[in-house]
């Protein structure tokens, strides 16, 4: 087991991003520690080879993100990110697969993951991936997210329209307004600039809509948008 695994950054400064990697092959986890370990923002401070490990290795070493992957034996990666998300809030888990889209991802952003992708992602695109999450914007690869929205909308609970605008009648102008670019996927910094404001107000802003629709996080509150007609999906 690899949980014992330390970090070849220890005793780097605070700013440094404390990474975790659950995945149960080990060709897979050293790869992910080479790359993330050449990044000088970022220290693998511990590997798990598999769901139940991962929780445990999650409380002991207190990462700010775990790189999570979907399928292993034993607890999945689905049942770890809800554990760990639980348990730990401050934790934010980025799940890893070599598949596109299956039943997996939408259980996975319910579990409370902040974002999904391909185990192909580019090593630069990867880097961003956990920087992203770290500031509390969600990641899904564009690919994945397309494909997640054509697959989950016909099958969430449509409420009456009545229900619909009392959810919208809730929010204030300036949160239809974020709330509707998040819909469209774009990051805190794009929504910042797209309005004039600063990154904190539309973190503020969000904070709240996520708080109104009751939804746990933004891959869900995407989703929600285009429930809610605020985005309407292209033919």
């Amino acid at each position: 087991m690899s949980e014992a695994h330390t970090g070849t950054n220890a005793g780097a400064d605070s700013d440094v991003i404390r990474l975790l990697i659950a995945d149960d092959q080990d060709l897979v986890r050293y790869g992910l520690r080479l790359v993330l370990d050449a990044h000088p923002g970022i220290e693998v401070v511990g590997e798990a080879a598999d769901g139940a490990e991962a929780v445990r290795a999650a409380g002991r070493l207190a990462p700010d993100v775990v790189l999570m992957d979907v399928r292993m034996p034993g607890t999945d990666g689905i049942e770890a990110t809800r554990e760990i998300t639980a348990t730990h809030p401050g934790v934010r888990v980025l799940m890893l697969t070599t598949y596109d889209v299956d039943e997996y991802a939408f259980g996975a952003l319910q579990a409370g993951a902040a974002g999904f992708l391909l185990k192909n992602t580019r090593p630069d695109e990867l880097i961003a991936a956990v920087r992203a999450v770290v500031t509390g914007d969600a990641v899904v690869s564009p690919r994945v997210t397309a494909k997640l929205i054509e697959i989950a909308v016909p099958h969430l609970a449509r409420d009456e329209a009545p229900a619909r605008a009392r959810e919208l009648d809730a929010l204030s102008d300036r949160e239809r307004d974020v709330f509707a670019l998040v819909g469209r996927g774009l990051t805190n910094r794009e929504i910042a600039a797209a309005l004039h404001v600063t990154e904190s107000t539309v973190k503020a802003h969000f904070g709240r809509i996520l708080m109104k629709l009751e939804v746990p996080n933004r891959v869900l509150a995407v989703i929600r948008a285009y429930e809610l007609g605020v985005v309407r999906v292209e033919p």
